[in-house]
């Protein structure tokens, strides 16, 4: 099984640094979902979703907080 990996510009997490999984760009199938989860992308770039093993990560982790 190959690893998703979904990179995200700082626009699209919170202004706290975080993504949620299951993630509009993880296109994931309605029967392959699971609850929905906060991920802290912003505190070391990129986070790993512990149901199905997706990892979030910042493209350009200093425009985060450049941006907030």
């Amino acid at each position: 099984m190959s690893q998703n990996i979904i990179e995200l510009n700082a626009s699209e997490v919170t202004p706290e640094g975080g993504a949620f999984c299951p993630n509009p760009k993880a296109d994931m199938q309605l029967w392959n979902t699971h609850p929905r989860v906060y991920l802290d992308v912003a505190h070391s770039g990129e986070a790993k979703c512990p149901y199905c093993g997706t990892v979030y990560r910042l493209k350009d982790p200093s425009s985060f907080h450049a941006a907030h």
